[in-house]
């Protein structure tokens, strides 16, 4: 059922959300230290990231090896590069659910055995049908962490260090795929396969040793094991008496609204929340990321230039620029950093869709393929400063305690349902034409960089209780 009720849970004129009271719980100025297991918590939740990374990069290198050993076409190979994401839709659908029932760190646990049974079913498949199940059962998995991760580590994290940790979420997708791509460069596919469960395992082992969210602890009524799980992650001599106060009363003030189910997230005071939530989703995705990561080498290949140092160029802009992301998202903020990154993917779209066009009129054909890897590259470096991190860190802030399930759930499934669209049919519109692929891409982009200037909301240096209040504000004034 439906929040029935439209009134604001918390006013933002409230003591509690006030700008004073806020900064109390840091004694008036946020710490820039990190407690130990704080670090260590965030740490062993972006293992699951990694994994989501090397999901995602390994259908890339694998391509030929897996098309020759097992005689695919490529409508074939299609299948197996896009039914990743028809799992992580499965995933997606249950995430919420279950990372709201059982927990985050549960239902991190749960996505990486589906990860782990994947893995071992592509290692050993001499058929595609199991090549397919191997990767659903991945896809699966991936659905689960790309929503409980963002989550798990912006409801653990100080408003001062939220950004950063939340974007260390990209950071290690990034460093997944990008160690994927050079593995699979140099291993047979089934070895890469195989090396794929080993931070599976790591996460799956390191759960028992994080507490979880207080937040959520909260949220259930285990007030007590709430408060000692903040404790343990600001540190034994913190004072965490005003933010255990602010989040218990918070959560109270919630719950007593009915829970949200997804179709009751479609009222006025969810609008503005849902409207960026799904907006962003919806444009990282067909602005083209996973066409050109699933199928880079190919991309490659046609351009003109060798698959290895267009692999090895990529993994030196991404990981680089993704760092850049984490360091900056806490000082400049989200909505600059995303306004740069936008404009970014739409000039490299745009520059690979004039070398692309420069080649079917058989002209410059000396400097196409070095203009089209150039185009790739910015656009690589450009989504990895913002446009990959940046919707998942403001989906994880935006959404009050009571409807984060259901509308994580809901984000996270368009996000893969976008995907799935872009990559099975990325090969198909590049077959069309390559440059009005990247044409398609570059206006997508450009689209992009207007909506998030006239709709997303900064979230720096805000506590989660008070994102959430002005969002519903917003809507419910309107």
């Amino acid at each position: 059922m439906g929040i029935k009720s439209t009134e604001l849970p918390i006013p933002l004129s409230s003591p509690l959300l006030s700008t004073r009271n806020v900064e109390s719980q840091y004694h008036g100025t946020p710490s820039s230290s990190v407690p130990p297991a704080l670090m260590l918590s965030t740490l062993a939740a972006v293992f699951g990231s990694y994994v989501f990374g090397s999901a995602v990069g390994y259908s890339s290198p694998a391509q030929s090896g897996i098309m020759n050993d097992l005689n695919l076409g490529v409508p074939q190979y299609s299948i197996f590069g896009s039914i990743l994401t028809v799992g992580a839709m499965i995933g997606a659908i249950v995430s919420g659910r279950i990372a709201d029932y059982a927990g985050r760190r549960v239902a991190m646990g749960c996505s990486e055995l589906f990860c782990i049974l994947g893995w071992i079913a592509i290692s050993f498949s001499k058929v595609a049908f199991w090549l397919y199940v191997g990767r659903l059962l991945v896809g699966c998995g991936i659905g689960l962490l790309s929503y409980v991760v963002p989550v798990y580590v912006a409801e653990i994290t100080p408003k001062n260090h939220r950004g950063a940790f939340t974007a260390i979420h990209q950071l290690m997708i990034s460093l997944g795929m990008s160690l994927t791509y050079l593995i699979g460069a140099f291993l047979n596919w089934r070895i890469v396969a195989l090396i794929g469960t080993i931070p599976c395992l790591v996460q799956l082992l390191s759960l028992p040793f994080i507490p979880d969210s207080p937040r959520w602890l909260a949220k259930i009524g285990r007030l007590k094991e709430s408060d000692s799980a903040l404790q343990r992650l600001r540190g034994k001599n913190a004072d965490v008496h005003h933010e255990a106060a602010e989040i218990k009363d918070y959560t109270e003030a919630l719950q007593r609204q009915t829970e949200a189910s997804i179709i009751g997230l479609f009222q006025v005071q969810y609008l503005k929340a849902l409207i960026v939530g799904v907006g962003l989703m919806m444009l990282q995705q067909f602005g083209g990321i996973n066409g050109i990561v699933f199928y880079a080498n190919s991309i490659f290949i046609s351009a003109g230039l060798s698959e290895s140092i267009g692999t090895i160029a990529m993994v030196a802009v991404k990981i680089p620029m993704t760092i850049l992301g984490v360091l900056l998202l806490d000082k400049s903020g989200r909505r600059p950093l995303l306004l740069v990154s936008a404009f970014g993917t739409c000039l490299g779209c745009f520059l690979a869709a004039i070398s692309f066009f420069l080649q079917d009129l058989h002209k410059w054909k000396e400097a196409s393929p070095i203009l089209s890897l150039v185009g790739v590259l910015v656009y690589v470096g450009s989504f990895s400063l913002g446009m990959g991190a940046i919707p998942w860190v403001i989906m994880s802030e935006i959404f009050p305690i009571n409807v984060k399930g259901s509308a994580g759930s809901f984000v996270t499934l368009v996000n893969w349902l976008c995907s799935w669209i872009v990559s099975y049919g990325f090969n198909f519109l590049m077959s069309w034409s390559s440059a009005g692929t990247f044409f398609l891409f570059s206006s997508i982009c450009g689209f992009t960089v207007l909506f998030i200037a006239k709709l997303v909301p900064e979230t720096k240096g805000r506590t989660l209780e008070e994102i959430q209040a002005s969002l519903n504000s917003y809507s419910t004034k309107r």
